[in-house]
């Protein structure tokens, strides 16, 4: 589910090196700075990171908007909903 370029991404978080569940605690923190609406885009490099925030969103109820991967460093952008 890839986003459009245009996207605006409010806050970037660099995740790459941090091992579970280090990645998703992080982001989970920066989405509780953030306000509504506002857009996070996360990248790591631990594998099981792809599972763990496919079910973060899910559980959270915020919007996983893509999960891609570039070589070794996968790339997340959420909306924060709640």
């Amino acid at each position: 589910m890839p986003a459009s370029d245009a996207m605006t991404v409010d806050t970037e978080l660099d995740a790459t090196g941090l091992n579970c569940p280090m990645p998703l605690l992080k982001a989970k923190q920066a989405l509780n700075r953030m306000q509504l609406g506002e857009t996070l885009r996360v990248r790591a490099t631990d594998p099981g990171s792809e599972r763990d925030f496919e079910v973060f969103a899910r559980q959270s109820g915020h919007e996983l908007l893509s999960a891609t991967r570039d070589d070794d460093v996968f790339v997340y952008l959420l909306r924060k909903t709640t």
